[in-house]
């Protein structure tokens, strides 16, 4: 073969891989067997294209009112005026890669206050060409996605379906996937967070008669071998149901939890999650507002008894318990969880708060949790006066909740409030709960190595700065360093107390407890193992 030849088939090839718009694209060997039996079977009507066929299936529509104005002021929500398009596929498989064909889309928009409903059914491989194009109409250049896992799952799949046929996916200005949404806020008092569950313990709604998940590839491929459409009534009832689920969602959100003055009628828990997502944005004072709704609800009596929605699965009443178990149990209680011993860091966590209380998103929302919630936030918005107060609150618990508290108190009253004593007397008061823990066969070696090693450092913070009084000289607030810890300890050591211009209690007892722990080589409970930058250090 000639340079010349083997040029033009090259140039050939880029021209059949040349990107074409969803409107051009053209049907291989359309098909349309059994079509007009399946729009028969499920309602619908059979729409000829010159690029194929497809079924198009229009269900009455639904009084579903949203005010967009105010769900917009949540976090995370599109901005009012743009158009919503609500969106759920049913595919041959979990993939999104070549192989998984989504061979029918649910989408549900609003017109005014009702929630209009259309889907796309696909008669055979060979028109799927047609679906796509008309999908492509559906979606709006300004409009939002509304899916659920559709980030993960729906959308990717869908774009690599547009990139098989050589075509561009529709643009579109953003997607909602309430996945998320509903992970943060409500995941802490749901069994799982599947869109079933949602129903059910979140909408109050049941399903009956209806396919479930894995059945429904089996059964379009048995419309493609077999070509009887009526297993495939009831996979477009389920998708049915599923678009009107998104919607149904979105105003339970809206009606909710859109209106602060309704917080007081929402779950504490679904507050606090709500507070996290506000932080998420950067919008503090709202998600403060949030917590404190959440903290007065909590407060409340109840005097009703336990919604339905509301019941905790066996597996999580189980955490629950765990998680409310106070810190302090005597070794002979069934509720203490056994020690097995082992090294210190043997069984790591991600943060030392981890340690006292899970922030696992399906874990309860605890008075205490919601309070540690708040004082991040009092002290991210410059509020450290009451930080310091909220943290001080929550000290009162004893076990290692009370020990990280204390830590914090210590924390702010040396690095925000320039409380040198303060930040001694609240380390001493860490280090007195921790040798409790110790004492209850409980102990924290790792936290009162670092309890030690602060004290430490802030004696020979205050030492500096009593020599300076003393003599006169300028006061350099220079940052801590490791030698500076150090030489702190050798100068707070027995019989160098002079250095000072009172007596510093707990440091040089707490530098040699935190000394003789760390040369133990065993670990007591993996639960309260920390590591040295879990937020200890500061």
């Amino acid at each position: 073969m000639t340079d010349v030849g083997l040029e033009r088939r090259f140039a050939n090839f880029r021209v059949g891989l040349a990107v074409r718009p969803a409107s051009e694209l053209v049907a291989r060997g359309s098909s349309t067997i059994g079509a007009e039996r399946l729009a028969a079977a499920v309602d619908g009507e059979l729409i000829r294209t010159p690029r194929g066929s497809f079924v198009r299936v229009e269900a009455p529509s639904t009084l579903l009112p949203v005010d967009r104005g105010r769900l917009a002021t949540l976090p995370g929500q599109p901005p009012a005026d743009a158009p919503l398009l609500c969106l759920d596929t049913e595919t041959t498989g979990l993939a999104t890669a070549a192989g998984t064909l989504a061979f029918l889309v649910g989408l549900g928009w609003w017109e005014g206050s009702r929630f209009r409903q259309v889907q796309l059914l696909l008669p055979d491989h060979a028109d799927e060409p047609a679906l796509l194009a008309e999908l492509a109409t559906h979606i709006p250049r300004d409009g939002w996605l509304v899916t659920y896992n559709g980030r993960g799952f729906d959308w990717p799949l869908l774009v690599a379906r547009y990139r098989m046929a050589g075509a561009d996916p529709p643009l579109h200005s953003g997607h909602l996937d309430l996945l998320p949404l509903v992970r943060r806020v409500f995941r802490h008092r749901m069994s799982d967070a599947r869109l079933a569950s949602v129903e059910s313990e979140l909408l109050g709604l049941r399903r009956h008669a209806d396919v479930a998940g894995w059945e429904i590839p089996s059964r379009f491929l048995d419309f493609l071998r077999f070509g009887e459409p009526g297993p495939l009534v009831d996979v477009v009832r389920h998708n049915d149901e599923d678009v009107r689920s998104l919607a149904r969602l979105l105003v339970h959100v809206d009606r909710g939890y859109a209106d602060a003055e309704r917080w007081r009628e929402a779950p504490p828990g679904d507050l606090a999650g709500l507070a996290r997502a506000f932080s998420h944005e950067g919008r503090d004072e709202q998600a403060l507002s949030c917590l404190d709704a959440a903290l007065s609800s909590a407060a409340a009596p109840v005097a009703a008894g336990p919604r339905e929605d509301l019941v905790l699965a066996p597996e999580r009443a189980r955490l629950a318990v765990r998680e409310s178990r106070p810190d302090d149990e005597p070794w002979w209680s069934p509720r203490r969880p056994p020690d097995f011993g082992g090294r210190p860091g043997r069984y790591p966590i991600a943060a030392a708060w981890d340690a006292a209380q899970s922030s696992r998103r399906d874990a309860p929302w605890t008075e205490s949790r919601m309070l540690a919630e708040r004082a991040r936030l009092l002290r991210r918005l410059g509020r450290y006066r009451d930080a310091e107060a909220t943290w001080v609150g929550l000290a009162a618990n004893r076990g290692a909740v009370g020990t990280l508290a204390w830590i914090e108190v210590a924390k702010l009253r040396e690095h925000r409030l320039g409380d040198l004593a303060g930040a001694v007397d609240a380390a001493n008061a860490a280090l007195r709960l921790a040798e409790r823990q110790a004492w209850l066969g409980r102990p924290l070696p790792r936290l009162e190595v670092a309890l030690g090693r602060r004290l430490a450092r802030l004696g020979g913070r205050v030492a500096r700065r009593s020599a300076a009084a003393r003599l006169g000289t300028p006061r350099t607030p220079g940052a801590s360093t490791a030698s500076d810890a150090a030489a702190a300890a050798r100068r707070i050591a027995p019989g160098s107390a002079s250095l000072l211009e009172g007596p510093v209690p707990g440091i040089s007892a707490g530098w040699r407890r935190a000394a003789s722990i760390a040369a133990r080589n065993t670990s007591p409970a993996p639960v309260a193992s920390i590591t040295p930058s879990d937020g200890i250090a500061g």
